[in-house]
């Protein structure tokens, strides 16, 4: 029995044992490692430059191991791993214990990995605790210990480690907590960092600074243990407070983040890999931000939008390219990354006219067509009854030009107009814009009573200012790898005509309008505030709900976007907050537009101007000379009757 038992035991000893050799074969064939990776991926603007993102993508900054403090090798080893100078990447005795206890407790609750291990986990995996990536890791560190010394291996570690705050490496850490390189790190400040790992949530000084301390003090104790410092360092510096050096004011501008956020997701879902996989792929990623525009855009953001919980989303195309120059989807990226650009759907209130009014002009309105502003309720088909207001519950009582009511936003001309060209008309109107979002079809919808994003309204305007011809919005030009090979690079392709341009071009000569005081009626136009700031040519529209602000327009350049209103839908109330989003705009475009000549729309042969009094929607005649305003038809529908009461 014992002779049967020892020859049992020499065979499974020796297939352990060839097993092993096999393995560590195969692992020495495998070859050196690839330690270059997670390359930290760079992002640049329209011209190629850098852009600062150490807040966005988390920053690493590499430094060489004789260049660290010894006070930081020490602490990160006492902590870690106290007898890495002495195995082969792994710490049989302690992985005896910790496989004790995870069978007693039936999980994984406890750690025994070793430096190496540690390294070629933060080169290579995750962090998901299966048996299955702990043997892969397992082989992934023999390589590391054949081919790599113990300081290549250290070096590699401090540089890889998870300091939260989106800091990894010492050296990045280092400067985001002391404001010193790790070289300079006194021996109580490399203690405190080397406890962070263990939990950045947990051992952060920024995030609790007491539980920081408590593993502060465990590490100098195992340091003095050790003979990693003498008695007298150990007294010296036990009940020594570290100062920690806020590093918001390193960190980049929030505000443009959300930018940052968008072109760091689309250029994720180009090449088809994962965010993490992006950040640390050693990618260039070229966008269309133009840093002068964002920064105005920023600048004015914060001059104008209240203390307060009103959040803002606002975006800037060039409707020309389709570039996406600037970007702001809230107050505070760091507070908030959700993008009321992209990711939030909000009603759009009176901001949704224009494409009412694009169906009725191809219907045969016209900017001098008049209907009655006046109290009204209508009768809709299914028996019930609609009555909308005005604001203010201010009304003409008597008819206004399609001008007039684009001007001041009469809610009653615009029902009015829905009804004659019913509202499943608009819908699809809508979708010719490019608003696919789900609309309801009620006579409301002609009053934005529908909900889309940001981003959908401004390339809806961005087709009007563009001249009826697609846009395609777009916030990555190219992507390469770290040897310049081009990955991606946005095809430039023709615009199609998506709208009549004629009555494109005279929808956005109404849309001057709301700039312009001659077409004022019972109530002033909605842009009469905003209007002695502008300089350049510009078409738009304001809306507002209980809940929602909005303005947007276009010049010939740029087409801008801004909504400003709560996360929680509570109604705007405060005068300063309803009239944020229209001084942001106006504000804004005029930063923007400061070197750009002053340029009109462009004029196209197929409509004609005439002067026309918005009150009666007659040519200019010996009644009307004072009131006139030129307006565009398209030809062959310019009224015909002349003021002359």
């Amino acid at each position: 029995m014992f002779k049967k038992l020892f020859f049992l035991t020499m065979i499974v000893s020796s297939f352990m044992l060839s097993a092993f050799a096999v393995i560590l074969l195969f692992t020495y064939l495998l070859g050196p490692p690839d330690t270059n990776l997670h390359q930290q991926t760079q992002f640049f603007d329209r011209d190629e430059n850098l852009l600062e993102t150490q807040a966005l993508v988390n920053q690493r900054e590499y430094i060489a191991i004789e260049e660290i403090s010894p006070h930081v090798k020490n602490a990160f080893t006492a902590a870690e791993d106290q007898h890495f100078y002495d195995h082969y990447g792994f710490d049989l005795k302690r992985i005896g214990g910790a496989v004790y206890q995870n069978v007693i407790h039936q999980d994984k609750r406890q750690g025994a990995s070793t430096i190496t291990q540690q390294y070629a986990k933060n080169l290579y995996f995750t962090n998901e605790k299966t048996w299955t990536r702990k043997f892969k890791e397992a082989l992934a560190a023999m390589r590391l210990e054949m081919f790599l010394t113990k300081d290549e291996i250290l070096e590699g570690y401090l540089n890889t480690i998870y300091f939260g705050h989106g800091q990894y490496g010492v050296e990045a850490a280092s400067q985001y907590f002391f404001d010193k390189s790790a070289r300079d790190l006194a021996v109580d400040e490399a203690a405190l960092l080397a406890g962070i790992p263990k939990g950045p949530a947990i051992y952060s000084p920024l995030n609790d600074y007491e539980r920081s301390h408590e593993r502060q003090q465990w590490i100098l104790r195992r340091m003095a243990s050790l003979d990693f410092i003498d008695q007298q360092t150990y007294n010296a510096v036990k009940n020594r407070d570290v100062p920690i050096v806020t590093a918001v004011a390193n960190e980049s501008n929030s505000d443009s983040l959300y930018f940052m956020d968008t072109a760091m997701k689309q250029a994720a879902e180009l090449l088809d890999i994962s965010r993490e996989e992006l950040k640390h792929g050693g990618y260039n990623v070229y966008t269309t931000m133009d840093v002068e525009a964002q920064e105005h855009l920023s600048e004015t953001v914060k001059e104008n939008l209240p203390e307060g919980e009103l959040q803002v989303g606002t975006v800037t195309i060039n409707h020309q390219s389709g570039e996406i120059v600037a970007l702001q989807g809230g107050r505070d990226y760091k507070k908030s990354p959700f993008n009321r650009v992209t990711q939030a759907s909000r009603m759009t209130g009176s901001t949704f006219k224009p494409i009412l009014y694009y169906a009725a002009l191809l219907y045969g309105f016209t900017p001098a067509m008049t209907l009655e502003s006046a109290e009204t309720t209508f009768q809709l088909e299914n028996g019930k009854t609609y009555k909308p207001t005005n604001y203010g519950d201010l009304y003409a009582n008597g008819p206004i030009t399609l001008a007039q009511a684009l001007a001041i936003s009469d809610n009653i001309y615009a029902v009015k107009t829905n009804q004659f060209i019913t509202s499943d008309n608009l819908i699809e109107a809508a979708r010719t814009f490019g608003i696919e979002d789900d609309l309801p079809s009620v006579p409301s919808l002609a009053l934005g009573s529908g909900s889309t994003s940001v981003m959908n309204m401004a390339e809806a305007y961005g087709l009007l200012a563009n001249g009826g011809a697609s846009i395609d919005p777009y916030i990555v030009k190219k992507i390469t790898n770290e040897d310049g090979e081009v990955l991606y690079e946005h095809p430039s392709q023709p615009s199609e005509r998506v709208l009549d341009r004629d009555y494109a071009f005279v929808l956005t000569h109404l849309l001057t309008g709301i700039f312009d005081e001659r077409l004022n009626s019972y109530s002033r136009v909605t842009g009469a505030t905003i209007a002695p700031m502008l300089t350049h040519h510009y078409a738009g529209k304001s809306g507002t709900t209980p809940n929602d602000s909005w303005m947007i327009g276009y010049s010939p350049h740029y087409t801008t976007a801004v909504w400003t209103g709560y996360d929680d839908h509570q109604q705007i109330e405060k005068r300063e907050d309803l009239v944020a989003a229209k001084q942001i705009w106006a504000e804004y475009m005029e930063k923007i537009h400061e070197n750009k000549p002053v340029q009109p729309f462009e004029v196209p042969d197929g409509v004609t101007g005439a002067y026309i009094d918005p009150d009666t929607g007659y040519l200019q005649g010996p009644a009307c000379e004072d009131r006139t305003r030129l307006m565009y038809f398209i030809k062959g529908t310019v009224p015909k009757n002349v003021c002359t009461e």
